[in-house]
């Protein structure tokens, strides 16, 4: 299969950049959510500093980026919970970030059309799902820290 750049309508090609900036946006507020996350954590126990949630913005250096988020925001929060004494899952996240990072890498590998859709569509699922528990681990040190201002207060 030949692509020639001069069969590309003017609508395809503004069609396609909307995706990718759209793609970029994601990408921004994902990032963003990480660093939220590192914020809320006392800095002896960060495996990453906060700025650095912002290299997944980089397209293909986010392909190895993102195994690094998903084992270093793991160990990051291990740390914390540990100190805070909050119960929760060991190493929160790290399988669901892992398998996003695994989809993600794996579907720009040249695999058949058929498998590579398959590997796009489960690295979207895993991708909300790992956003999504980073964000809920977020809002629990969010909680945690407004239930220590509480008791605080109340001495």
């Amino acid at each position: 299969m030949n692509f020639d750049l001069e069969s590309v309508s003017s609508d395809m090609l503004k069609i396609a950049a909307a995706f990718y900036l759209i793609k970029v946006l994601v990408r921004v507020f994902y990032a963003n959510t990480i660093r939220a996350t590192l914020l809320r954590v006392a800095p002896e126990n960060r495996f990453m500093t906060p700025n650095q949630a912002w290299l997944v913005v980089i397209p293909f250096f986010n392909l190895y980026w993102n195994f690094q988020i998903a084992g270093r925001i793991s160990d990051t929060l291990t740390n914390e919970f540990f100190d805070r004494k909050i119960a929760e899952e060991e190493n929160p996240g790290r399988r669901t970030g892992m398998f996003f990072a695994w989809t993600s890498l794996l579907a720009t590998v040249p695999f058949p059309p058929f498998i590579i859709i398959t590997l796009s569509l489960l690295s979207v699922v895993y991708f909300i799902n790992y956003w999504v528990k980073i964000n809920n681990l977020r809002n629990l040190l969010v909680e945690h820290d407004r239930f220590r201002q509480e008791k605080q207060d109340e001495l």
